[in-house]
C-alpha cells in the first residue's frame, strides 16, 4: 500500500478531468481525492502499487477530448489511516490565477444524439463536460456556473442530478440546462429556416456572435447581401448541413477531412468543383471556397428543415468586431430581415477560426473559436508579466507568465473605434482571467498603429519589437526553435529600422542581411488600395514619363493623362510616395500589370489573384541579382506570364539563399498565406533536404505578431 501525490498541469478544468480521474481511481479500488488548484489539479491516490502504475498509464493514454497534459509532476508520500473512499473536493480560490481557459468547443456525437430524443429532444443549447461553450461565457476564473453568463439560469432537478453525479459526462458541465431550465429562443427555427428559404436576410446567434445568414444558391440574396455590406467581391464562408454536402460542392483530402470534423469545426478553405449547389457569388473570381460544419445544435437542428448550404459570414460592418446582441444587429444592420435570438449572453465575442492545408499540414489564417485561447510553452521561464499587444491588423494580444505565452483570440483591424474598443476589452477580460497586471507592454514600432498609441498612454515600462523580426519569433515559439537561423520575413506593410515600409526581409540571426529593392508606393496608403500605383511605379522605374504614357497596359489605362503627370512627379520628388520593400505589394503590381485587378476591395485579394492565375506548366522565371544585399528582380514587365514567372522567381530566390546560407530556414509573414507560393518552396527546401518551419498553429500573417512579440523580448534579454 503506498499514497502518491500528482500535480497536473494544461488544460484539465471546464473539460472533465476531475470526473475521468474520478471514474479511473474507483474503477481501481484507489481512495483519496481530486481537486482544481489556481494552477492546474491535484490529485493524492492510496493503493496498492499494480493498481497506482495502471492507474499512471490510463491518465496518459485515455484523456478526455478537450482535456490537454502539458506537465505532471508526482511522488510518494506517507500513507493516511483513514483513507477509505476516493472524492471530488471542491476548488482552491486564490489571487493569482494560472488556470487555462478552455476554447468553446463543437457539440459532440453524445450530445446530437441527445436532441433527437428525451429531455434535451430538440433543445438548441444542449451540452456536456466534452463540449459547449467556455471562452465565449465566462467573466472570470474559475470556471465555475457563477462566473459565466449560465449564473442566471437555475438548474432544475434532473440537470442537478446530471451535474452532481460524477459517473455523468454532464458532471460539472457549467452551461448544463435544458428546455425546462435553460436559455430560451425569440423565434422558432422553423421559421428560421422557411425565411431563409424564400431568400430572406436573416442573423443568427451563434457562440461568439451573429452570423448573418441567407440561402448560398440564391443570388438574388447574394446582391442584396454584398450591396448591404459593402463587400463587392470577398468570399463569403458557408455553413453546410454535413460532409457529403461540401464533398458535393468541393474537393477535400483526408487532411483537409480531419479539420472539418474536428471538435474545433473551422472554416477550411477547400479547392470548388463545377457545382450548381452554390451561387457564383460566394466566392467570385477564384476556384477556392471557406467551407464549415454545424458546431452548435442550433445549427443541426436548422438544417433539419434545410436542404442547401448557407452563407455564415460574421454580423459586423467592414473593419468592425463581430455583433454579439439583437440591439446591436437592429441598430448597426438594419437590412436584416429577421433576428434569431436566446437570452444566453456572449460575454466574450468570439469569430470562426480559419485554416487551410499546406502540404498536408494545417496553417491557421485567423485563430478564434475552437482554438482561441491558445496556450503556447516557452523553453525559459521569466519572473516578470507581460502584455504583447501585437499589430494593428489582425489584431491578437499575448499575455506571458512563468513558461506560458496565452494568445488571444483574433481582434480584428484596429481602424475603428468599435475595434479599438474590443481592443481594450480583451485585454481587460485577459487581465481579469488571470488576475494579471504586467510589469511590461511590449508594442510594434510603428507610432500610428493603434496598439502602440494605447501601449505608450499605459505608464509601464515598453519594449518596442520589430514588426518583421516578430513574425519570425513567433515561428521560433510556436516550434521552441532556438539558436542560428535564416528568416524569410514577407507581408504587406511595416515600420522597418530605416523608418522605410518593410515587408521583404530575409533576417540571418536578428540581422537583416537581405532585402528586396524598395519601391515607391504613389499616393502611400492609397496605393494599397490601388495596385495600378504600384505597377506604375515599377514602369516608372523603367520608363520616361512619355513611354510610359504609350504603353498599352491595363494599369496605364486606368488613369488619365493628367493623373499621369501628377503621379509621375510625386515619383521623382518622392512626394507622398515612401519606399517599400514588400513582397505584398509586388504582389500587387504584378497583378496589375497582368491586367488581372487594378483595385482592391479586401486585403490580400491582389495576392489571391495571383495565386489564382498561376499556371503550373511555366516553369520559367526572371533573373535577379544581389547587389549591397539589395535583391532586384529583373521583370520582363510585358510578359504575358508574368504572374507565374513572379512566382517562380520568388521561389527561386527563397531556394538560392538558403542553399547559400546553410541553415535551418524560417518562413513567415502574411505573404507566406499564398498556398501556391508556399508549397512550391516547401518543395523544393525538401528536395535539398534543408530543415524548414512555417507557423502551423498560430497565424502566420500579423495574427502571429503578438506571440513573436514575446518571444523577442525574451529572447533578448
Amino acid at each position: 500500500m503506498i499514497r502518491k501525490t500528482y500535480f497536473i498541469e494544461g488544460i484539465v478544468q471546464g473539460v472533465g478531468f476531475r470526473p475521468f480521474i474520478y471514474k479511473i481511481a474507483t474503477s481501481h479500488d484507489l481512495s483519496g481525492f481530486v481537486k482544481n488548484t489556481p494552477k492546474g489539479v491535484e490529485i493524492e491516490l492510496q493503493g496498492c502499487i499494480e493498481s497506482i502504475k495502471d492507474f499512471d498509464k490510463t491518465i496518459l493514454e485515455k484523456l478526455p477530448p478537450l482535456a490537454k497534459i502539458d506537465n505532471i509532476t508526482s511522488k510518494i508520500i506517507n500513507t493516511v489511516s483513514d483513507s477509505k473512499t476516493f472524492e471530488i473536493r471542491e476548488s482552491e480560490i486564490s489571487q493569482f490565477k494560472t488556470t487555462l481557459v478552455s476554447p468553446d468547443i463543437a457539440t459532440c456525437k453524445d450530445c446530437l444524439d441527445d436532441i433527437k430524443s428525451g429531455r434535451f429532444k430538440g433543445y438548441f443549447a444542449t451540452n456536456c463536460t466534452n463540449c459547449g461553450p467556455r471562452y465565449s461565457i465566462l467573466k472570470t476564473l474559475p470556471y465555475d456556473r457563477a462566473n459565466t453568463s449560465m449564473g442566471k439560469f437555475e438548474m432544475c432537478e434532473e440537470c442537478r442530478e446530471d451535474y452532481e453525479d460524477p459517473l455523468d459526462r454532464r458532471y460539472h458541465a457549467q452551461p448544463i440546462s435544458c428546455n425546462k431550465c435553460g436559455p430560451q429562443l425569440n423565434i422558432s427555427i422553423e421559421s428560421t429556416a422557411h425565411a431563409i428559404k424564400d431568400g430572406k436576410i436573416v442573423a443568427i446567434k451563434g457562440i461568439g456572435g451573429f452570423h448573418i445568414v441567407c440561402d448560398a444558391n440564391n443570388t438574388e440574396a447574394l446582391k442584396r447581401l454584398r450591396e448591404f455590406k459593402q463587400r463587392p467581391t470577398k468570399p463569403f464562408a458557408i455553413m453546410c448541413k454535413d460532409l457529403e454536402q461540401i464533398k458535393s460542392l468541393a474537393h477535400v483530402d483526408k487532411k483537409e477531412l480531419e479539420l472539418l470534423e474536428s471538435h474545433q469545426r473551422p472554416i477550411v478553405i477547400l479547392n470548388k468543383k463545377q457545382t450548381t449547389l452554390i451561387s457564383d457569388l460566394i466566392a467570385p473570381n477564384i476556384n477556392r471556397v471557406g467551407c464549415m460544419l454545424p458546431y452548435t445544435p442550433l445549427h443541426h437542428l436548422l438544417f433539419e428543415f434545410l436542404d442547401t448550404p448557407i452563407v455564415a459570414t460574421s454580423a459586423n460592418l467592414g473593419g468592425e468586431p463581430i455583433i454579439t446582441t439583437k440591439v446591436k444587429i437592429e441598430e448597426k444592420l438594419p437590412f436584416i430581415d429577421l433576428i434569431l435570438d436566446f437570452d444566453r449572453d456572449i460575454i466574450n465575442a468570439v469569430d470562426d477560426s480559419v485554416v487551410q492545408v499546406v502540404n498536408n499540414k494545417v496553417q491557421t489564417l485567423r485563430l478564434a473559436r475552437g482554438y482561441a485561447p491558445k496556450v503556447i510553452k516557452l523553453p525559459f521561464k521569466t519572473d516578470k508579466k507581460i502584455l504583447a499587444v501585437g499589430a494593428n491588423q489582425k489584431s491578437t494580444i499575448s499575455l506571458m507568465f512563468e513558461d506560458s505565452v496565452i494568445l488571444s483570440a483574433h481582434v480584428g483591424d484596429l481602424d475603428s473605434l468599435m475595434s479599438l474598443d474590443y481592443f481594450q476589452r480583451t485585454v481587460e477580460t485577459f487581465k481579469k482571467f488571470y488576475d494579471f497586471k504586467p510589469d511590461i507592454i511590449v508594442h510594434d514600432k510603428h507610432p500610428s498603429y493603434e496598439s502602440t498609441k494605447w501601449a505608450k498612454q499605459q505608464g509601464i515600462e515598453l519594449y518596442d519589437s520589430q514588426h518583421h523580426l516578430a513574425h519570425i519569433y513567433a515561428t521560433k515559439a510556436e516550434f521552441a526553435l532556438t539558436g542560428e537561423y535564416l528568416g524569410f520575413s514577407f507581408d504587406g506593410t511595416g515600420l522597418g529600422d530605416d523608418k522605410t515600409l518593410w515587408g521583404g526581409e530575409v533576417f540571418v540571426g536578428d540581422e537583416r542581411k537581405y532585402f528586396f529593392k524598395p519601391i515607391k508606393l504613389l499616393g502611400g496608403d492609397m496605393a494599397i488600395r490601388e495596385p495600378k500605383r504600384v505597377a506604375l511605379s515599377l514602369l516608372f522605374d523603367s520608363y520616361s514619363l512619355d513611354e510610359v504614357m504609350d504603353l498599352d497596359l491595363g494599369c496605364v489605362k486606368e488613369f488619365s493623362n493628367s493623373n499621369l503627370k501628377l503621379l509621375h512627379q510625386s515619383y521623382l520628388k518622392s512626394l507622398n510616395a515612401p519606399l517599400s520593400s514588400s513582397v505584398g505589394r509586388l504582389f500587387d503590381a504584378v497583378a496589375s500589370l497582368a491586367d488581372l485587378l487594378h483595385v482592391q476591395t479586401y486585403e490580400g485579394e491582389a495576392g489571391l489573384m495571383c495565386e489564382m492565375n498561376y499556371n503550373p506548366d511555366i516553369k520559367d522565371s526572371f533573373g535577379y541579382d544581389i547587389t549591397d544585399a539589395m535583391i532586384d528582380i529583373k521583370y520582363d514587365l510585358f510578359d504575358k506570364n508574368i504572374v507565374s514567372k513572379f512566382i517562380n522567381t520568388l521561389v527561386n530566390i527563397v531556394v538560392d539563399i538558403s542553399k547559400k546560407e546553410d541553415m535551418k530556414v524560417i518562413l513567415s509573414g502574411g505573404v507566406f498565406q499564398n498556398k501556391t507560393l508556399l508549397e512550391l518552396i516547401t518543395k523544393e527546401l525538401e528536395k535539398e533536404k534543408i530543415k524548414h518551419y512555417y507557423q502551423q498553429h498560430t497565424p502566420i500573417n500579423d495574427g502571429g505578431i503578438s506571440l513573436g512579440q514575446v518571444n523577442m523580448l525574451l529572447s533578448n534579454k
